[in-house]
């Protein structure tokens, strides 16, 4: 009977106490309570026409990790 092999989970983190942040669109920061400059310019990039964005990382929702 062969033996299974345990697969190891890869940790995904770079160093030690790097943070997850959750990407949010321009909508989520508009309505944000505590907007940050990061999210502020965002918004600013985001009113002028024509303007594709993929959203900005968030510092104020960190994902529990």
């Amino acid at each position: 009977m062969a033996k299974s092999k345990k697969v190891k989970k890869k940790n995904t983190k770079q160093h030690p106490n790097q943070q997850n942040l959750k990407i949010v669109t321009s909508s989520t920061c508009q309505v944000c309570k505590q907007q940050c400059a990061r999210g502020l310019a965002y918004l600013e990039q985001m009113s002028q026409p024509g303007k594709i964005g993929f959203g900005v990382p968030c510092i104020l929702t960190k994902k529990q990790t």
